[in-house]
């Protein structure tokens, strides 16, 4: 305990309440620089500690918390994670349908020239295996020649 209160007891104070009076000045210039007082005075409270101490101030409002924001039912990021699955999906089905069509044609490709080897070699087959005796062209008989001194005597 203090000094002064230790040799009187509480009851023994009188409890002394000030009301301060507020000071307004003789010229009121508003300056951007220095904080304005608000216009009116909060009103004072004292209270009575159990010591026989009064303490006075000014009664402070409670602090008002700030206003909750509402959120949407969806968040941003799943939206997000949804347009990116939509788009990959899409994706995934063209270049399935491109695979498919370079499967078609490659196939379409391998068919034509398994059916062009089959055709030519089944004409040439009829050629070598025909049963024509004149197979046209020209003929040339080589008879018994005798050569001399670099002279030819047919």
């Amino acid at each position: 305990m203090h000094p002064e209160l230790a040799h009187h007891a509480p009851a023994e104070r009188a409890v002394e309440v000030h009301h301060p009076t507020p000071i307004t000045p003789a010229v009121v210039a508003p300056t951007p620089l220095v904080p304005v007082q608000p216009g009116t005075v909060p009103a004072v409270a004292s209270i009575v500690l159990p010591d026989g101490r009064v303490v006075t101030g000014y009664a402070i409002e409670p602090a008002k918390p700030e206003p909750i924001q509402v959120k949407p039912p969806v968040s941003r990021a799943a939206v997000n994670v949804a347009l990116g699955g939509v788009g990959f999906l899409a994706v995934c089905g063209g270049l399935l349908l491109l695979t498919t069509f370079i499967t078609a044609l490659t196939a379409l490709i391998t068919q034509l020239i398994t059916l062009a080897a089959v055709i030519f070699g089944g004409w040439i087959a009829v050629q070598v295996f025909s049963a024509s005796g004149d197979k046209g062209g020209t003929t040339v008989n080589i008879r018994k020649a005798v050569i001399k001194r670099n002279k030819f005597y047919g």
